[in-house]
Order: C-alpha cells, then structure tokens, then sequence
C-alpha cells in the first residue's frame, strides 16, 4: 500500500517564517510585509521581530494567515553586545494561541526593543528567570524549556551565521525545526542552506524537522539584487488556512525547505520511494549512509520524478532536489517507526 510522505492531494501554503519589521531592526511595518508578501503570492507570514513579542491578528485576510511569534537570542557578552567572530543562538519562538505575546527570561540588555515600548511592557506577560543571560548550554536549554512550557514552538534559526559549535546544537533540548536556510545569510555568504548539518543530526537520531525563511529586514528594495526577500520559504501542507490547521501542520512536521524547487509527491510503496518534483536537475534521497539515491539529469534535460530503493538498513530518509540554478528544496527525515520502511527487501 503507497504511504504518502508529501500527498498531491493536499494543499501547499508558500509561507515566510522569519521576518522583521520596523518594530525592531526591519525597514517595513507590519502592514507592508503583509501587502508585499501576499503581492509575492505567499500565504502565511510570522513577523518575528528581535525581543519583541507581538500579536498581528487584526492584519490576518481570508486568503492571508498571520503566525504570531518572536525571535530570542543568546550571545556570550552579558551586555549582548555583537561581536562578528563570537558564536551565539537565535531562536525563532512560534505561539500556539496567536494572541500570545509572552516574553521568555526577560533581560533588558538583549530585549532592547521590547524595553524601549513602554506600552508593551505594561501588557505583555513574562515568564522564566530574568537574571543575566549567559551563553552555556544549562541556560540555554532552561531558555527552551521556558518557552516550551509557555506555549510556543522552537526553532533554531541560521546556524552557519550563529557559528555555535555543532556538538552544542546537539545537545539542545526541544527544538521542533532546524532553519536548515536562511536567505538573508545566503545573500551574504553562500553557505547558509545546511543541509549536511541537518543529516548529520538526523544520523544521530535527533527527530527535528527542517524549514526555510527569508530572515528580511528590507534595507533594500525589492528589485535591488541585495535585497532580503523572497529567497526562502517554507510549504504548509495544512488542512486549510486556519491558525489552528497550519500550526499542527508545522508541529508534526507537514512541511518541508524550499529556495524555488516544488515537491508534488513523495510516497512510499513496499521498500521504494518515489519523488514527483518541479523540473529540476537532481534528486536525492538520503538514507543515512554514504551513498544516498541519487539520479541526474542530462544536459539540456530536466527531471520530474524518480523512484529510489530504501536500503534495509536505513534508519530515516529524506527527499532534496536542486534545479538548474543550484536552489534547493528538502523534505525533514522521515524515520523507520515513524512510517514503517522498508517492510522486506527486493
């Protein structure tokens, strides 16, 4: 019986996942990243602006989701001040109610915008330790856990630009997503699609799902090659385009990275997968090992689809594709108790 991993039947929501406005260090309100991003033919957009909690229900539209959420982060300076070769964590926080806007271990250094909004801090909640922030590992997986138990997601965000040490990512406790590309970084240095860091944790049993957003500030114009938006999104496969449908959507992982590639189908039938796609040059299937399927196109040709044998030993696979520009688009991994591969070989 064919097992669907990404269905044709259901819907893709095209939704932007990091964002800022002018209510912290971006360069557009929040009405006018909506109005862009609905123009850019997306779907769902989370404001995340730096500290800065805030509900933007009244910008939702019947055919335009708004997710509430924020972005926390950690650095080593107790003064959280920015030091260009020094590792630190981002965390995009998503709520589980919209109209959460609690502000997580509360720290006047790091929540400098929030701070600054008087009219903020006399309504918005608090919870967690508000003692200095420190960069180790005990803090921040009591960070997480705050956050966790307070309603929201967790999402580490652009880990190449964080350059935390990988054995540190690790060991972070209730993280739901990995940004596995964050286009702002991309713009700057190339590298910002890690996948090879999302296997190397899948092989190490972390059961973490995978995601792309654009991390805009909008310093630049929409046409001006610089700019921040539109670079990478993240494909919502919910129910319908209700907060409570795309939020379980992205909880149990019905998403899946993307720079421009689309995934159509991919399904699951006896010990082979098979993969329909937008046309692209290559298609993967990783399995853990080595050697993943792998099937390329010839020159002045495209691919559309391709089915792969799932090795006996595999512990998870995960679809990735890359067309001819070298963008990119990656299902999470899917692991053998989750969706019962390969139930006998060839």
């Amino acid at each position: 019986m064919k097992r669907y991993l990404i269905s044709p039947e259901k819907k893709q929501y095209r939704a932007n996942l990091h964002c800022h406005s002018v209510l912290s260090d971006g360069h557009l309100t929040p009405v006018e990243l909506r109005d862009l991003y609905k123009a850019h033919g997306y779907e769902i957009l989370a404001i995340t602006d730096h500290e800065r909690p805030h509900c933007h229900q009244d910008l939702c539209e019947p055919d335009f989701l708004m997710i509430t959420g924020y972005e926390g982060y950690l650095r080593p300076d107790p003064l959280c001040r920015w030091n260009m070769y020094a590792p630190e964590v981002h965390l995009n926080l998503f709520a589980r109610d919209p109209m959460n806007t609690t502000m997580i271990c509360f720290n006047e250094a790091f929540c400098k915008y929030a701070a600054r909004d008087h009219a903020l801090d006399e309504i918005a909640p608090r919870a967690g330790s508000e003692r200095t922030r420190e960069y180790t590992l005990e803090y921040i997986n009591e960070y997480i856990r705050t956050a966790r138990e307070n309603g929201y997601l967790v999402a580490y965000n652009h880990p190449y630009w964080s350059m935390d040490l990988e054995e540190k990512i690790e060991a972070y406790e209730g993280i739901f997503s990995l940004e596995i590309c964050n286009y702002g970084s991309w713009q700057a240095n190339g590298l910002e699609y890690c996948g090879s860091l999302y296997d190397r944790l899948l092989r190490k049993g972390h059961r973490v799902f995978c995601h792309a957003a654009d991390d805009n500030h909008n310093e630049h114009p929409v046409d001006d090659p610089e700019n921040d938006s539109f670079g990478a999104y993240t494909m919502i496969l919910a129910e319908d385009l209700t907060y409570d449908a795309v939020f379980h959507a992205m909880e149990t992982g019905e998403m899946y990275a993307s720079m421009g590639p689309r995934f159509h189908e991919v399904s699951i039938e006896r010990n082979r997968v098979h993969v329909e796609c937008s046309p692209v040059k290559h298609i993967y299937v990783h399995n853990g090992g080595k050697k993943p399927g792998h099937l390329h196109a010839r020159p002045g040709e495209f691919l559309t689809s391709a089915d792969f044998v799932i090795p006996h030993d595999a512990d998870y696979i995960r679809a990735s594709i890359m067309d001819g520009e070298g963008l990119r688009a990656d299902t999470r991994g899917f692991f053998r108790e989750e969706i019962g591969f390969p139930p006998q070989k060839d």
